[in-house]
């Protein structure tokens, strides 16, 4: 047996243990071990992320003739590695006082617990396809296993948001099924490696079917434009942890497909032979990517709820990563493939920070918080760090991911999509600003003034993850020999690299140098403040002013209620609903259509049918005179 056949017998125990125990107090201590174990057997496989070869499985199956089989690369390898750091973080968050709170409360937490270790298990299953027959079964399994974690919560909007998922989820399976089988058609094997074959065998519209099919199988999982509508309030209503782990890492095996699938098998060359030299396959998912990194943006910039608000960054984040990948060179294929990391790791933390502020306050709800800073300042400050890296700032890790990808744009002359993604920065800027602004800063409400820090079993996760948030920042390279092994694995350029950044004849970056004039120059700041600056006299922060009158707390003043008001009246015009309006009009011809079908069926109109008889016999009889006329 292999180490891959160990790490698939391991996973599956840890499926069995946790759904025996995990209605009774022993799933608190024993998922979080369980999850470290994993983790540990990940470590073990090391080796493929160096360079190594592909880990195979001793297991195959037999269905319907086809035989299946799993491998694991260093790709998978990655993703397997931020699935399960994530999966730990949530299993820690949720282990002391927030599952209790949950209990109390009415919630199913020994099936959240199970959820959590199913999703685990779903997304091994798919990182270890060896074929496309293992990875449609391990695609479906991921999609159900989302599904199941979404509807624990109780409310009715989680469930419909959870249905418009699966919906979503399922028109994406058929599409990628139609794909396989047209592969198969061709070369009678569901092998990767026949892809690229068949993909050279095919005329020119059957290329475009093709392609086009697989992607819209994998965007409708990553949430990219236009299949985007489903994933901001099916994660956001997702109950705590459960949020914090699909928002890092589940839309994201997305990405791993089309890395494995479109990027390996089929590839730079043809993706630019299906159409024409100015508007070939690349440059419409490049496309794709850029108003993804903009659309989402600008929507979240809107939301008024805190999780719905990262959430909605989540489906722009996307952007980032597919526009990276797509442009097949070294550093926007590193900058792409290194922002699912730094994305999960500041996206589950600032999750975690959000659902830490309901825990105490018990609203998400941007304008009816503010001033928790001084009530709650370590998760302050891992939502301090979180929005850093999410912004794109540096000394975090976002920053670096998405400087490589700015770079890549550059580099390729692609001016406009770089534009498209620095639009998409400012306005995550904006936005994240808004986020800690309503929450920890102005003036303190009265109803939370005896609110306090959260327990040390929800503070650990958070601040483990702000550590990875800011040294993978500090220096990239302790990663970036991960992103090379997955570049060469795939057949990408790889990118040369050092501790502190990448090599690159037109411009390398080296973020111990970036982060030392950084701090060197806070430093100075602070000196000059405190010891060579004015006087500054503390006061109460109930003690402000506004408006030429002096505001105390009695009076019901927040300056945060209805951030970004102007910008919102400019930009709400833009979007339009334009999508919903889409979405809905799909649905309404739809429903008229089962409806019509369902009469037929039933034969509940009669008279309809035969009015429909006489007009088609009339139409073929006009259709006849007319020819022998």
């Amino acid at each position: 047996m292999t180490l891959l056949d160990h790490l698939f017998i391991v996973v599956f125990s840890c499926l069995i243990a946790i759904s025996v125990v995990r209605n009774l107090p022993i799933v608190d201590k024993l998922a979080p071990v369980l999850y470290g174990l994993i983790l540990i057997m990940l470590v073990r496989m090391a080796s493929v992320a160096y360079g190594g070869d592909a880990y195979l499985s001793s297991f195959s199956l037999d269905l319907l003739g086809f035989k299946m089989h799993w491998q694991f690369t260093a790709l998978s390898w990655y993703f397997a590695i931020i699935t399960l750091v994530a999966a730990l973080a949530s299993a820690v968050f949720m282990s002391g006082d927030w599952g209790r709170q949950y209990r109390e409360g009415g919630g199913n937490y020994g099936m959240l617990q199970l959820a959590l270790i199913v999703n685990v298990f779903s997304m091994i299953l798919l990182l270890g396809s060896g074929d496309l027959l293992s990875l449609f079964i391990g695609w479906e399994f991921v999609s159900w296993a989302s599904f199941l974690m979404m509807v624990l919560s109780p409310s009715k909007l989680a469930k419909k948001s959870a249905v418009k998922y699966i919906v979503y989820a399922m028109t994406g399976a058929m599409a990628l099924m139609v794909a396989i089988v047209m592969i198969y058609a061709v070369n009678d094997s569901l092998e990767f490696e026949q892809i690229s074959i068949v993909f050279a065998q095919m005329s020119g519209s059957s290329q475009v079917a093709l392609v086009l099919l697989l992607f819209v199988a994998f965007a409708i999982k990553m949430g990219l434009l236009p299949f985007h509508l489903w994933q901001a309030v099916a994660y956001a209503e997702t109950p705590g942890p459960g949020a914090a782990f699909l928002g890092a890492i589940s839309s994201r095996m997305g990405m791993f497909t089309i890395v494995l699938v479109i990027v390996q098998f089929i590839g730079l060359g043809g993706l630019k032979s299906v159409g024409t030299s100015f508007a070939n396959m690349q440059t419409l998912l490049a496309w794709v990517a850029a108003l993804t990194t903009i659309i989402p943006t600008y929507i979240a910039l809107q939301q008024h709820d805190a999780k719905r608000l990262l959430a909605w960054h989540g489906v722009g984040q996307g952007g980032y990563m597919l526009l990276g990948i797509i442009m097949f060179d070294s550093i926007g294929s590193a900058g792409g493939l290194m922002h699912v990391l730094n994305h999960a790791s500041y996206q589950a933390a600032l999750f975690m920070t959000v659902v830490a502020v309901m825990y105490r306050t018990g609203t998400s709800d941007l304008n009816k918080l503010g001033g928790l800073v001084t009530q709650m300042p370590l998760t302050f400050l891992v939502m301090l760090i979180g929005i850093i890296g999410l912004a794109g700032l540096p000394p975090m890790n976002g920053f670096v991911s998405k400087w490589l990808v700015y770079r890549s744009l550059l580099v390729n002359g692609q001016p406009l999509l770089f534009v498209a993604a620095v639009l998409g920065t400012l306005g995550t800027i904006l936005s994240v600003y808004k986020l800690i602004h309503n929450t920890f800063l102005g003036q303190l409400r009265l109803e939370h003034q005896n609110v306090r820090e959260v327990p040390w079993s929800m503070l650990v996760p958070m601040l483990g993850l702000s550590v990875i948030v800011f040294i993978t920042g500090f220096m990239p390279g302790l990663i970036l020999p991960w992103i090379a092994s997955v570049q060469e694995s795939v057949g990408l350029p790889v990118i040369a690299h050092h501790l502190g950044g990448i090599e690159y004849a037109k411009g390398g970056l080296d973020m111990i140098w970036v982060s030392g004039i950084l701090f060197y120059g806070f430093g100075v700041g602070a000196l000059i403040f405190y010891f060579l600056g004015g006087k500054s006299k503390r006061v109460h922060q109930y003690d402000n002013y506004a408006g030429g009158h002096f505001l105390t707390s009695d009076v019901r003043y927040h300056y945060s209620n209805n951030f970004y008001p102007g910008l919102m009246h400019l930009i709400g015009t833009w979007y339009r609903g334009s999508f919903q309006w889409l979405e809905n009009s799909i649905v309404s011809v739809m429903s008229f259509f089962s409806v019509f079908f369902e009469n037929i069926y039933r034969a509940k109109q009669p008279v309809m049918l035969l009015l429909i008889g006489v007009v088609l016999a009339l139409l073929a009889l006009y259709r006849n005179l007319g020819v022998g006329a």
